[in-house]
């Protein structure tokens, strides 16, 4: 019997730590039919996409497709969610172009890192930490994120060459430079632009499907939704088409990507250390450049994913494991980095695609990766002639959903007080990200710890005061819950009783204890009451084993204000409470 148990234990592991071996039983052809067509779909776009974020990396194209693989196949087997796809996403290539040096030694081995600190945090079960960072810092971040990622992009729709890539030498050496923008750039740049946010709209206004229609009407249907969903592949095919007729006329008119590394890439552990300026750089030095982006890159990378996962969870009525993620982008990480891949995570926007075209598993994702691979065998030499204008048009489309002020408005409605998280992140990711980040959750922090250091207390001023705790009672209160009572009670005249409710109060530690002994001696000395009613057995156990002396306990607000006006009725209690109510009264007589 133990046996049987044994193995339905382990077998339970497996599967928890394996999720393919949960939704692989209930395929079909079914789910097969609906998976080729996501995974078809989500290729169509993470193949112009991964040239994109490439160039936001700073690294030849090429490498936003070694990191476009990887993650569909390693996700299909670790992952929780159906619809998230994992691979480069603007954020992310953002974080590369910043830790990395745009070297691809650099971005390769912070991959490899970066997965080895997300598979520890997994093992270790510490994906609640993502919970320290609140929504007004996400949204500070990802808002300053996605205005850095659009206007660096500004520089290839003008055509303009050996702008700095820091943001605000950025902004200051593109309008110094604007006069020598590119007619042909430009030109191309703002029609790619103006075609992907037309087929976007063309493709947000079909009408569902009321009732039959003619063929004819459900071909067009099909092909305006087919473009629509494609319509970064649409662009860029449409754009490279005309480059390459103007390149075959020998006229250079637009600024194209350039050759790029044919073929897939080799299969090898990541270089530990880089050769630069007739010196060899040891791994230590690397780990010392990379500074703070040994941590922000894996938390800001799981934050991402657990969102957009979280999210799609939500919306299609299922759930997901987090630390089960952390495993699944971890394992993507470092087996990405075998290939040249720089850090994934999950991508909104390709999500978004994979779960409106009716993905049922994470199957899809093994299309997904084959059409990379298949892109990377025989299609590299035509990214010669990819004008990086229409790869600038497919970033700034993909990041504007991300940059979002109502969020400035709803936080005034709401809380005020978040706008300073969110105006510190915002403003000081312009400056270093890991600094904005660090300032959004620090100024969080304060915020937090401020509303516990000064709880919500409801006071009762009769002719004795009642005090009723709103919120916790923690140790950063009990210099402020004394003074308090000091100024309000005691330098009264004369001074007054207190009863102290502790109904809302869940926790207490030996600081407060300490300071509720004080604040008994202190009223003992003024001749007055302080009183304690509604504390939870868990908290009463706690002051009672402390031994406080002139403790005295009521289990109601209404007992100890009979008791101070001297009346006889007392509370009954049951065989249960007896033995507490006996070693209170030991304590205090």
């Amino acid at each position: 019997m133990s046996s049987v148990v044994r193995k339905f234990c382990s077998y339970h592991t497996l599967k928890k730590r394996l999720p393919i071996l949960r939704w692989l039983p209930q395929y079909s052809l079914q789910w097969l039919r609906m998976d080729l067509l996501a995974g078809l779909t989500v290729g169509l776009t993470v193949v112009p996409q991964g040239l994109a974020y490439a160039e936001i990396a700073g690294l030849p194209v090429q490498y936003g497709l070694y990191s476009s693989f990887m993650g569909c196949f390693v996700y299909c087997l670790l992952g929780t969610s159906k619809d998230i796809t994992l691979g480069p996403t603007a954020i992310m290539s953002l974080l590369v172009a910043s830790y990395a040096n745009h070297d691809p030694v650099y971005a390769v081995l912070l991959a490899f890192l970066c997965g080895c600190i997300q598979l520890a945090m997994g093992i270790l079960q510490l994906g609640f930490l993502v919970d320290f960072i609140s929504y007004p810092v996400i949204k500070g971040f990802t808002s300053s994120a996605a205005l850095t990622i659009g206007f660096g992009q500004v520089k290839n729709i003008l055509g303009l060459r050996d702008i700095p890539r820091q943001f605000f030498r950025e902004v200051y050496f593109t309008f110094y430079h604007i006069a020598e923008t590119r007619l042909g750039d430009l030109v191309l740049g703002l029609s790619s632009l103006l075609l992907l946010i037309l087929l976007k709209m063309m493709k947000n206004h079909l009408l569902k499907r009321s009732h039959p229609l003619s063929l004819l009407d459900r071909v067009c249907h099909a092909i305006v939704h087919f473009a629509g969903t494609a319509r970064n592949a649409v662009v860029v095919i449409t754009a490279s088409l005309i480059a390459f007729c103007f390149e075959s006329q020998n006229q250079h008119v637009f600024t194209l990507t350039g050759k790029s590394t044919q073929g897939l890439p080799p299969f090898r552990l990541p270089t530990f250390s880089d050769a630069a300026s007739n010196r060899t750089v040891s791994f230590s030095e690397m780990l010392q450049n990379f500074g703070a982006g040994l941590a922000v890159v894996p938390l800001v990378g799981f934050l991402e994913s657990i969102a957009i996962a979280k999210a799609f969870a939500s919306q299609n009525n299922y759930r997901i494991d987090p630390n089960q993620e952390l495993l699944a982008i971890g394992s993507a990480n470092v087996l990405g980095s075998l290939v040249s891949s720089y850090p994934v995570t999950g991508s909104f926007g390709r999500t978004a695609v994979n779960s409106q075209t009716g993905v049922c598993s994470p199957a899809g994702g093994i299309v997904t990766g084959v059409i990379v691979l298949l892109s990377l065998a025989f299609l590299t030499p035509l990214f010669y002639y990819i004008p990086k204008g229409a790869l600038a048009a497919v970033v700034i489309c993909a990041v504007s959903g991300v940059f979002d002020l109502r969020i400035v408005a709803t936080l005034w409605r709401v809380k005020k007080l978040d706008l300073l998280p969110f105006l510190a992140s915002f403003l000081g990711c312009f400056w270093e990200i890991q600094y904005g980040i660090l300032a959004g959750i620090a100024l969080s922090g304060i915020i937090l710890l401020f509303n516990i250091a000064r709880p919500e207390m409801k006071i009762s001023d009769y002719s004795t005061v009642v005090v009723q705790f709103q919120s916790g009672l923690n140790f950063p209160a009990v210099e402020y819950v004394s003074d308090l009572l000091y100024r309000r009670v005691l330098e009264a005249s004369p001074p007054r009783c207190v009863i102290l409710d502790g109904l809302h109060v869940s926790s207490i530690d030996y600081t407060t204890v300490n300071g509720l002994r004080e604040l008994i001696q202190t009223f003992q000395q003024h001749n007055v009451s302080l009183l304690f009613s509604n504390f939870r057995p868990k908290i009463l156990s706690i002051l009672t084993s402390a031994e406080i002396e002139g403790l005295r306990y009521f289990d109601s607000t209404e007992t100890a204000l009979g008791y101070l006006h001297g009346d006889d009725h007392t509370h009954e209690l049951d065989d249960s409470e007896k033995p507490l109510l006996n070693q209170t009264e030991r304590l205090y007589s």
